[in-house]
């Protein structure tokens, strides 16, 4: 044993002094790895949350003028501007932070996750108050670099009421978690683009809300200018319901969905070119003979469980899969071809 500790040290040695970011340099990386793993989702999820909100701040309150008259039309330059502050800046630090903690930044969006199975329980626990404090220490740092009083909070306007402001937060919020679930959530070979599409949804969510509601969509948002200016109105209370009830619509959404297997109403969404030839020449190959409308669900067909042995026909005996061997594309291995589900990257199957 003493000599295997010695071999380790030597080795150790002769590969040289640590590299910043080793695991002898960090000691959080020698944490049990569950504790290990939720410490930097925890870190990264404040990061960003920070990053995100310093940004939209701080072009939220470049901005903003002095309110308008009531009933005079809202400066759509300026709510454009806000819009993009805040949609860009979420299409950046998600695309940043999203191979970290998944790039969320909003407690409505943690609980959506937790629902629907998409983050443990536990790290949405953590996760849910770091966002809520790096809110606060954002609005803290623009209050403290920019001249002038906050002028970024979320407010009602333009003669919409509790009640009205109460569902706009809602249905915006539930489009909003709706599309970060379909994109981010659920796996797919334009995953890596989610960021992309959360960034526009939420610009257009922006647009939408910005001038009734203050486009808040997230309790974060809401919660750090009104604790900066010290100043909470009475019914900032729909900050939190508003985007905590949209959440949990946008995931029984996806609950109803899953249960009707969504997959199944418009299949190969995620083929390439191989991958759809194959499928057909399964579907044609089968003992079942597959009518026009019906639908394949999922995985490949199986000679373990349908018996057929046309699944594990050789390339040359399938025209599609030979077609692909003279361009110069080795066919799968059968087992391969069996098991692997439809619509995975082209990566998963190397």
């Amino acid at each position: 044993m003493k000599f295997a500790q010695r071999e380790n040290s030597q080795a150790s040695t002769l590969a040289g002094p640590p590299q910043p970011g080793s695991r002898s340099q960090l000691p959080m990386l020698e944490k049990p790895e569950t504790l290990r793993n939720n410490l930097l989702c925890v870190s990264g999820e404040f990061v960003g949350t920070f990053l995100f909100l310093f940004f939209s701040f701080a072009g939220t309150q470049v901005s903003n003028t002095p309110m308008p008259k009531e009933g005079s039309y809202p400066n759509t330059s300026n709510l454009l501007y806000s819009a993009l502050c805040f949609g860009f800046a979420l299409t950046v630090n998600v695309w940043a932070f999203f191979r970290i903690t998944g790039g969320l930044f909003n407690p409505a969006v943690t609980l959506a996750l937790c629902v629907t199975g998409g983050m443990p329980a536990l790290r949405g626990l953590l996760v849910f108050p770091a966002q809520l404090v790096a809110g606060i220490a954002a609005a803290g740092v623009v209050s403290c670099l920019f001249p002038g009083p906050l002028n970024c909070a979320t407010r009602l306007g333009g003669g919409a009421s509790i009640s009205q402001g109460l569902f706009i937060e809602m249905f915006l919020t539930a489009q909003l978690v709706l599309v970060i679930i379909m994109l981010a959530v659920v796996k797919h070979k334009s995953t890596f683009l989610a960021p992309v599409g959360i960034g526009l949804a939420f610009f257009v969510c922006e647009l939408v809300g910005d001038y009734y509601t203050g486009g808040s969509l997230n309790p974060a948002r809401s919660l750090g200018p009104d604790v900066i200016n010290r100043n909470f109105p009475g019914y900032h209370w729909i900050y939190w319901v508003g985007p905590l009830l949209g959440s949990l619509l946008a995931s029984a959404f996806f609950w109803g969905l899953r249960l009707v297997r969504w997959e199944k109403i418009n299949p190969g969404q995620d083929f390439n070119e191989w991958e759809s030839r194959a499928q057909k020449n399964l579907e044609a190959g089968s003992d079942h003979t597959i009518a026009a409308g019906d639908q394949v669900h999922g995985f490949y067909p199986s000679s373990r469980t349908n018996g057929n042995p046309a699944s594990q026909r050789s390339p040359s005996a399938d025209p599609g899969l030979a077609e692909m061997d003279n361009a110069g594309n080795a066919a799968p291995d059968s087992n391969e071809q069996a098991n692997a589900p439809v619509g995975v990257s082209d990566e998963e199957h190397v």
